[in-house]
């Protein structure tokens, strides 16, 4: 797991390897990944967007942007914790993931840009 934080907003990240959903001879690889998202602030903020870049061995390149997270748009008070669960495909078996949320505090509508820390992704057949 790798954990940043930004100005009271903790993002916690796990991947893991999807072997039964893909075909390395096609090369075909599938990640999943469960972020949690912890507010530590003293604020109220909601999650309005995010931003990912995911990079793979082949040398692939992409972002990938949009509203909300899994179809919403989570409202953490302070303390309280929104965990989801996503995924991505490469054609190589081994990448890496970063990005940013976009967070408005819902007290004056300050937006924040809070880390996503890169973590990575790797096919193992050992992986549990």
């Amino acid at each position: 797991m790798v954990t940043s934080v930004t100005k009271g907003i903790q993002v916690d990240v796990e991947a893991k390897y999807q072997a039964e959903f893909s075909n390395p001879h096609q090369h075909h690889y599938v990640f999943t990944y469960k972020v949690t998202i912890i507010n530590k602030s003293q604020h109220t903020f909601q999650l309005l967007k995010r931003k990912w870049e995911i990079f793979d061995a082949a040398d692939n390149h992409k972002m990938v942007e949009g509203l909300g997270v899994v179809g919403q748009q989570p409202i953490l008070e302070p303390g309280e914790v929104h965990t989801y669960v996503s995924g991505c495909n490469l054609i190589s078996g081994m990448g890496k993931m970063k990005g940013t949320f976009t967070m408005e505090k819902l007290f004056d509508g300050q937006l924040l840009e809070v880390s996503i820390p890169e973590f990575q992704l790797i096919a193992t057949i050992f992986d549990n």
